[in-house]
């Protein structure tokens, strides 16, 4: 078969088949070429990671969240895991019907060192068939609250670093609306959120500002930057977080404030942990 250049020498082509990124006669359209260039730069961010955890760990463990398809998982163990004498993935997700398509396609490709569980987000904080600890927790475009169950999930179990690209924020919009006469009578801010395309921005944007502030408050120091261009996802923003057992000081107080001062008390549980 001709070689593409976008695919990487040691890549499965069976495996970049079965998750429809190459057609059945080996080509890359348009939309999979597109998806492919947004995994190589997440793989970009993850790969150091993989490495530095390797050197402190003999056995590490990395937990995909919310992982639907284990796109990225699956990714990662071909270009990574497989290549190393250690190490194992392991995917979480809710549907247990892609949790077995999954596993059968880990069995058909060999990836030993990979696994699925059937799980929800508590389930997978009280879990034996997972340990106390992990290294490196992974969420993309977990929709919704799922990146912030990957952001307990990896706070529950001390993880060293968090890679998260958020998806389809919704739920802090929501509550913004839900208050929002209330809040013309609190503060001037509200007119950043009064007309609804401005709701669902900034309460996108808002969101991961919390989450940011959580994770600090949590001892993490975090990194916000672009996955890729925006003229190749909406949905772009990534955020690393790395344990440094130092919590920004200020930073439960200042979460605790935009709470307050936002009228998004309703989700003080959600993002004080």
């Amino acid at each position: 078969m001709t070689l593409i250049p976008e695919i990487k020498p040691q890549q499965s082509i069976e495996l970049l088949k079965e998750l429809h990124i190459l057609t059945r006669e080996g080509k890359l359209n348009q939309d999979t070429r597109r998806k492919l260039k947004q995994v190589y730069h997440l793989y970009h961010f993850i790969e150091p990671l993989l490495l530095e955890v390797m050197e402190s760990r003999a056995d590490p463990i990395l937990i995909d969240h919310g992982a639907g398809k284990s796109y990225l998982g699956f990714i990662l163990y071909d270009l990574f895991i497989k290549q190393q004498a250690a190490g194992r993935i392991a995917g979480i997700e809710a549907r247990g019907e892609l949790v077995e398509k999954s596993k059968s396609l880990a069995q058909k490709l060999g990836f030993n060192r990979m696994d699925f569980f059937h799980l929800t987000v508590e389930e997978a904080m009280a879990s034996p068939a997972l340990p106390d600890q992990v290294d490196i927790v992974t969420a993309l475009h977990a929709c919704n609250t799922a990146t912030d169950d990957a952001i307990r999930f990896g706070l529950e179990k001390k993880a060293q670093f968090m890679v998260l690209v958020p998806c389809c924020q919704a739920e802090v919009a929501e509550v913004l609306r839900k208050h929002k006469n209330e809040s013309f009578g609190k503060t001037p801010l509200s007119e950043i959120w009064r007309h609804p395309i401005h709701t669902r921005e900034f309460g996108s944007q808002i969101t991961n500002v919390l989450r940011c502030l959580q994770l600090e408050a949590h001892g993490y120091q975090v990194t916000v930057t672009e996955l890729v261009g925006w003229e190749h996802s909406m949905k772009n923003e990534l955020i690393i977080a790395r344990y440094k057992n130092s919590p920004r000081r200020n930073a439960q107080a200042r979460l605790e404030q935009i709470l307050e001062q936002l009228n998004l008390q309703d989700l003080r549980d959600r993002f004080i942990y």
